[in-house]
């Protein structure tokens, strides 16, 4: 069961890792001018992989707008926790000590 579960664990490790490429290749393509094939393609991809898990929870949890902003709390559901503590230890951010 053991390796059953660090299969599932970098499953999902990987799963994090698409939506973070995801969030940051939507926002390059919004701060960016020009159409960049390598960037759209990526994009395309990363949309491919993470939107079976996003579309159904952005069809229950609608897209919230403030103002000229619309927050998806669907990607905010989807990254919501990592159930692995390990996994959460390798990726926590440790700030420097001075």
């Amino acid at each position: 069961m053991s390796a059953l579960g660090a299969l599932l664990g970098f499953i999902l490790l990987l799963f994090l890792i698409a939506l973070i490429v995801r969030a940051v290749l939507d926002w390059t393509g919004l701060v960016t001018a020009g159409d960049n094939r390598w960037v759209s393609g990526a994009r395309e991809v990363s949309h491919r992989v993470t939107e079976p898990v996003i579309g159904p929870v952005r069809r229950v949890l609608k897209p919230v707008r403030i103002g000229g902003v619309q927050l998806d709390l669907a990607f905010t559901v989807g990254f919501r926790r990592d159930p692995d503590p390990a996994l959460a230890r390798v990726a926590a951010v440790t700030p420097i000590r001075g």
